[in-house]
């Protein structure tokens, strides 16, 4: 019993730690609980994203077989070796890691949302990435560019969305952004509005999405009734192009299903990446 609860405890502080980045005490904590239990599978995961943090590429994926080893059907290990095929041959991350960001994942209506990432960035670098992990957003002309804490390009705002948001940035909003998951081909970020330019005031960031099954016989022109006509011609061109409707473009996701599974804590709880 006190060995359990000596577990417990090292467990609680390795998640608190990664949490703040501080993933050199979080690589002690989790070899702390494997001196105890040779075979906490969670333990070599969390193990594992300390030391694909500190750039430690060949320990992580020790780390990770071993994960695998003991449990064969683990999605996280799985996932995670298939990432380091694509760092072994970086040199190790800048030491200023970013902490992740957990509270920006918190749903509030209007002003957050999450987005799928185009025209993404090599896999190699996406690789590099976790989900929770702060990314930047720059707005250039009627594009979203997504880069990682350290400047490098990730991607772009799919641009029913990018458009609003980049609109909505030159207008003097700001916001805060997280890696939200990764896929084999396929990034979500979560954005979430930090600040409000008073010119802005009634544009909401994330309008919300109509209920499902309902069917809208709105006039388009009622669901923009704050858009200037040359934001609306522009949203119409775009639409066109990129092959949603108008009224789609005001459907946005405010929140989405959480990661099937998670790295930093325990079992099925943990960050997925």
């Amino acid at each position: 019993m006190l060995q359990e609860s000596r577990i417990q405890r090292y467990a609680k502080e390795a998640i608190a730690l990664a949490m703040q980045g501080r993933w050199e005490e979080a690589v002690a904590a989790n070899r702390a609980i494997l001196e105890l239990s040779h075979d906490d599978v969670d333990a070599y995961n969390r193990l594992g994203r300390a030391l694909m943090e500190l750039g430690e590429y060949a320990a992580a994926k020790e780390a990770y077989e071993r994960a695998l080893e003991l449990d064969p059907y683990n999605r996280i290990a799985k996932k995670n070796l298939n990432r380091l095929s694509y760092l072994v041959e970086l040199p190790p991350p800048p030491m200023d890691r970013h902490k992740i960001v957990f509270d920006i994942f918190v749903e509030e209506t209007g002003k957050a949302g999450v987005v799928n990432l185009v025209h993404l960035a090599q896999k190699a670098i996406v690789a590099q990435m976790a989900p929770g992990q702060q990314v930047n957003l720059q707005a250039e002309g009627q594009k979203l560019i997504v880069s990682s804490g350290h400047g490098e390009y990730l991607g772009e705002v799919e641009p029913k969305h990018g458009l609003r948001l980049a609109k909505l940035i030159m207008g003097g909003n700001q916001y805060i952004a997280a890696i939200n998951s990764l896929g084999e081909d396929e990034v979500k970020v979560t954005i979430r509005e930090a600040y409000q330019h008073p010119s802005q005031s009634g544009r909401l960031s994330f309008p919300p999405r109509r209920r499902a099954g309902f069917r809208s016989y709105v006039r388009e022109s009622l669901l923009r009734p704050r858009l200037e006509e040359e934001e609306a011609e522009e949203v119409a061109e775009i639409a066109e192009k990129e092959g949603f409707t108008v009224a789609e473009f005001y459907e946005t996701p405010i929140h989405e299903e959480e990661p099937e599974d998670h790295e930093l804590g325990e079992g099925n709880g943990d960050w997925d990446s």
